[in-house]
């Protein structure tokens, strides 16, 4: 069975990474965030690895975020217009970032969410092409609680305070970015929807099923919540995976800040056998019953069903990521 890994951030662009993937069978779906410049930088080598090696690789676009200093009529003619073009570029999906609702301001200083007015052209012509739109929106909810509140994520709100909201006044809640949220997949029942990170719902996978239930056109990837998912009663999370597998994507969130070819060999090995260990704790959580160690964390397998596997591992992205590549 191939795998795809529906949430990666790495360019690997040497042969060496390649041939890993091979081995691992894995195709990869890359894909860009728009901040700090770091899209423009990824974008260019992300396009390529999909053209030079389609069987391994697809990517993943985005779009910069309203300046406030141009209308919203050329902002929108001019996203689309981008996106227009990365798609015939061979892009498969798009991302929204957790910037919208948490950094991005009005002219008024008040905070700008996902369900402004001036986003809705956009995700109007992403419905038109059935196009899906891949959100990070908010973060995990331990960004809210004090930071030596038990969490997988407690470590990098250490390492990340300017991302940390906690006793901090006049910025947006959990609640009111996940309100955002699902305002847009209300107006946009036609739009398909991957909510990143079980949805920005990691703490509770029944706030995560009220959510599909309520909305068809609403799936999750699973990057980066393993640790969430071990600390779920076992017997949940495994009803919970055999009753919404069509609608669960896998993903790592795997990321390299830098082209995997610029690095020393010793670097690249560091890389790869972090990607070599996170697929394989992955897979042993989803299909064995065996115990699983994360970090300080330990849980029992899910052993789930074969067929389920398949569909959250493989066969889920390629219906909700249609332009994929067979």
């Amino acid at each position: 069975m191939e795998r795809i890994d529906a949430h990666f951030h790495v360019l690997g662009d040497d042969p060496d990474t390649v041939a890993l993937l091979g081995r691992l069978g894995i195709r990869a779906l890359n894909v860009c965030v728009a901040h700090d410049g770091w899209s423009e930088s990824v974008r260019p080598g992300f396009r390529e690895l999909a053209r030079a090696h389609p069987d391994r690789y697809a990517w993943c676009t985005t779009f910069d975020l309203p300046d406030y200093a141009t209308t919203d009529q050329q902002y929108q003619r001019s996203v689309i217009a981008g996106l227009a073009r990365d798609l015939r570029d061979g892009a498969v999906g798009v991302k929204v970032w957790k910037h919208i609702g948490m950094e991005l301001r009005r002219r008024d200083g008040s905070f700008a969410m996902v369900d402004d007015g001036v986003f809705s052209p956009v995700f109007e012509f992403l419905e038109r092409e059935g196009v899906p739109l891949l959100t990070h929106i908010g973060e995990p909810l331990a960004c809210w609680q004090p930071i030596d509140t038990p969490s997988p994520h407690a470590g990098y709100y250490r390492n990340h305070p300017e991302w940390h909201f906690h006793g901090r006044p006049g910025l947006p809640a959990h609640a009111d970015l996940m309100r955002a949220r699902d305002q847009v997949l209300a107006r946009h029942p036609k739009l398909r929807v991957i909510g990143a990170h079980l949805g920005s719902l990691e703490y509770d996978l029944t706030e995560v099923a009220a959510r599909l239930e309520r909305f068809p056109g609403f799936a999750v990837d699973l990057s980066a919540r393993l640790g969430d998912l071990m600390l779920e009663n076992r017997e949940k999370a495994r009803a919970f995976f055999i009753r919404y597998q069509d609608r669960l994507l896998f993903g790592t969130d795997l990321v390299s800040t830098r082209p995997l070819s610029s690095l020393e060999p010793a670097g690249r090995d560091r890389i790869h056998g972090t990607i070599r260990s996170t697929y394989e704790r992955w897979f042993r959580y989803l299909e064995s019953d065996e115990i699983v160690h994360a970090g300080e964390q330990a849980a029992r397998g899910l052993d789930l069903p074969r067929d389920v596997v398949e569909k959250v591992c493989s066969a889920n992205a390629r219906v909700w990521y249609p332009r994929l590549p067979q």
